[in-house]
């Protein structure tokens, strides 16, 4: 009995270990790239302080509680995202919440801003004229997503580039997004994002996201977004 009892015991301890390692794989909570201040003056301290261990690694714990409650933990992020209709809020709010950050810590960074070159600044010019012009429309999908959500610069099916807003923490890779396809920049206008500096100077926000924007991750993304 004792050992049929250890037997048990151990099989239970062997699954429990099999599915952390999956879950690990899948769903790790990133390092923040820089420090707190890195961002300054553009973004502050405090605020990236608070979005990064509080907003952030809410959307990471619950999500993976909902994943796991709907044994979905093995899934990658993108398999989840195309079938996301058919799961629920929670899974739909947070996973999104999870992944959403994850891209935007990683599209900023300290000593960065000016505008992209090579391949990705080409196909800027080719699908909207002109870099300015493309900042432009990013700034009004920012600036006009009424309540919280992203704008997005994002890759469609047939590799051209497109912007598109998205509400709550939904996202391109999702099915029931508006527009759907592989993000390659995005910027949070929750307020929690930047309400302690800028109150409700939402388009002031917006224009001096440019000015920490790191182009060189963003090409790699775009890079692996039209292979």
């Amino acid at each position: 009995m004792k050992t049929k009892a250890i037997l048990t015991f151990t099989i239970v301890l062997g699954l429990l270990t099999i599915n952390n390692k999956i879950m690990a794989q899948n769903y790790n909570f990133p390092e923040l790239p820089y420090a707190y201040n890195a961002l300054e003056p553009y973004i502050d301290a405090q605020t990236m302080e608070i979005h990064y261990t509080k907003h952030h690694r809410a959307y990471f714990d619950n999500f993976v509680k909902a994943a796991g409650e709907a044994k979905i933990d093995n899934l990658t992020l993108e398999d989840i995202f195309s079938r996301m209709s058919i799961y629920s809020p929670a899974i739909r709010n947070n996973g999104g919440g999870y992944y959403n950050h994850m891209l935007f810590w990683k599209v900023m960074g300290p000593n960065a801003g000016g505008q992209p070159e090579g391949d990705l600044l080409k196909a800027i010019d080719e699908t909207f004229g002109s870099f300015d012009k493309f900042k432009a429309d990013f700034e009004t999908a920012a600036k006009t997503q009424f309540g919280s959500g992203w704008a997005w610069l994002a890759v469609d099916a047939n590799g051209k580039l497109f912007v598109s807003q998205t509400p709550n923490q939904d996202n391109p890779l999702m099915d029931v997004a508006a527009k759907r396809g592989k993000p390659v920049l995005g910027l949070d206008v929750w307020e929690h994002a930047y309400y302690l500096k800028y109150q409700n100077r939402r388009p002031e926000y917006v224009a001096n996201f440019w000015n920490v924007v790191n182009w060189k991750k963003v090409a790699e993304l775009y890079k692996a977004a039209v292979k």
